[in-house]
C-alpha cells in the first residue's frame, strides 16, 4: 500500500492566470510557470528523491511540469489524470457562466457536454486503486480540478466535496496515512 501521495498542480498556464478553465485544452506552461514548476521540485524533493509510481496526466502543461522537477523519465502518461472535462464552459471564466447561469457551481452541477464531479471521481479512483498496490510512494502530476477530487475522494468524502481543496498553480500536497486512516499530510504548498 502507498505511503503517501505527492501531488503537484502544473505551473501556470495563460488561461490559469485568466482563470478561464482549461480542461483538454492543451496549452503550454507560460515562463513564470516554467520557473515555478523548477521551484515545485524543491518541495517535492523535501519529501522524498525516489518514488515507487510516477504518474502524469497526458496534457502538455502537466507534462512540462514533470519534466521540469526532473522526473518525467520514469513518469507513466495516464488518462485518469486529464483535467475536468468542461464542455460547453471549456475557456470561460466562472465570471462568464455566472452570467447565463448565476447559481452554477462546477462540483456540484457540472459541466453541460462535460463531465460531473461523480465522472471525475470514477478516473480517479482507477488512480488510488494503482497507487494502493505500491508499497512506496506515489507521485502524481495534473491539475487543479481533478487533483481537488482525488483529495476529496482519497478522504472518503463525496467528490462535490471537492470544492473545498483550493489548489494554487506549481503546489505540492501530500496525501498518506495516520494509522489506517487517510489523512492529509500537507496541502497547497508553494515556495
Amino acid at each position: 500500500m502507498a505511503k503517501h501521495l505527492v501531488l503537484v498542480r502544473h505551473a501556470e498556464t495563460e488561461w490559469s492566470l485568466s482563470g478561464q478553465h482549461t480542461g483538454r485544452t492543451d496549452l503550454p506552461l507560460l515562463p513564470s510557470g516554467e520557473t515555478k514548476a523548477r521551484g515545485a521540485r524543491e518541495l517535492v524533493l523535501r519529501h522524498a528523491a525516489a518514488f515507487d509510481l510516477v504518474l502524469t496526466s497526458p496534457l502538455q502543461r502537466a507534462v512540462r511540469t514533470c519534466e521540469l522537477t526532473g522526473f518525467l523519465p520514469q513518469a507513466e502518461y495516464t488518462d485518469d489524470l486529464l483535467e475536468w472535462n468542461y464542455g460547453d464552459y471549456e475557456g470561460l471564466t466562472t465570471k462568464q457562466i455566472h452570467e447565463t447561469d448565476p447559481n452554477w457551481s462546477l462540483f456540484q452541477d457540472g459541466c453541460p457536454n462535460g463531465e460531473n464531479a461523480e465522472e471525475v471521481a470514477v478516473r480517479v479512483r482507477r488512480v488510488i486503486d494503482r497507487c494502493l498496490k505500491i508499497d512506496g510512494d506515489a507521485l502524481i502530476f495534473a491539475h487543479g480540478h481533478v487533483l481537488r477530487v482525488l483529495a476529496a475522494t482519497w478522504l472518503r468524502l463525496a467528490s462535490e466535496d471537492g470544492e473545498h481543496f483550493a489548489l494554487s498553480t506549481s503546489s505540492v500536497s501530500i496525501l498518506g496515512f495516520e494509522h489506517d486512516n487517510r489523512v492529509v499530510r500537507q496541502w497547497n504548498a508553494c515556495l
